[in-house]
């Protein structure tokens, strides 16, 4: 393999990981065993700490293709759960508001899922890295200072309730480049006049690598150690 060249790894991200701490450990791993100084390496889409999943990280050459793959369309399972809702959409920050549940069935969650399907408009999450003049949208967020986030026209093309337990829900979604699912479990919980926040989300595919095609950050020393580098 010959990472300068340019390879295409794809990982499984650890929950709590950032995805930057991700790029950074798989960059002095390879520089280590390659004995060289600096290696470009970056990733073609960012999850959240408290997700998991397919990551796709370039080296060498082949961070040209990073844009071309961050066009790939992406699959998630995520858990969401019903009658609150947090200022980021997850677990990151605490409940601050709560809603009625006892008017929801499962026809009725599954009803409201096919509106989602198709050509949508989201509003980002105000903790996310969206810019807003210059900055990122969660530096405004964590100021408690009032911004007002543009739509962007996304792609839902399937979208399915796996599991309900209620006030708990897991869906499964296949959507384009840039969608956020903590903005979906807000949007969801909203056209079911009620509240929503993500408790755990998984991201099992990108493109058509999927998610037992990955490397676990724990067998990246093996895995390097069976290959041979150039």
């Amino acid at each position: 393999m010959d990472f300068i060249e340019g390879e295409i790894l794809y990982i499984d991200k650890p929950l709590y990981w950032t995805s930057f701490r991700v790029v950074r450990i798989i960059r002095a791993k390879l520089c280590q065993k390659l004995k060289i100084k600096k290696l470009k390496v970056g990733h073609a889409g960012t999850l959240d700490p408290l997700a998991t999943g397919v990551m796709v990280i370039c080296t060498g050459k082949k961070t040209k293709q990073i844009e071309q793959l961050q066009a790939d369309t992406k699959e998630y399972i995520a858990q969401v759960r019903l009658g609150a809702t947090t200022p980021s959409f997850d677990l990151e920050t605490e409940i601050d508001a709560e809603y009625p549940t006892g008017h929801i069935t499962r026809e009725l969650i599954e009803k409201i899922l096919s509106q989602f399907e198709g050509k949508i408009e989201q509003v980002p999450p105000l903790f996310s890295a969206v810019k807003v003049e210059g900055r990122r949208a969660y530096e405004f967020a964590r100021k408690n200072e009032d911004i007002e986030l543009k739509p962007k026209l996304l792609v839902i093309e399937d979208i399915e309730l796996v599991y309900c337990d209620l006030p708990d829900i897991t869906i499964r979604v296949v959507c384009s480049k840039g969608t956020y699912i903590r903005a979906l479990a807000r949007d969801i919980g909203e056209a079911l006049h009620s509240g929503a926040h993500l408790t755990g989300l998984t991201r099992t595919r990108v493109g058509e690598i999927t998610l037992d095609r990955c490397l676990k950050m724990e067998g990246i020393d093996k895995f390097l150690e069976e290959n041979k580098l150039s």
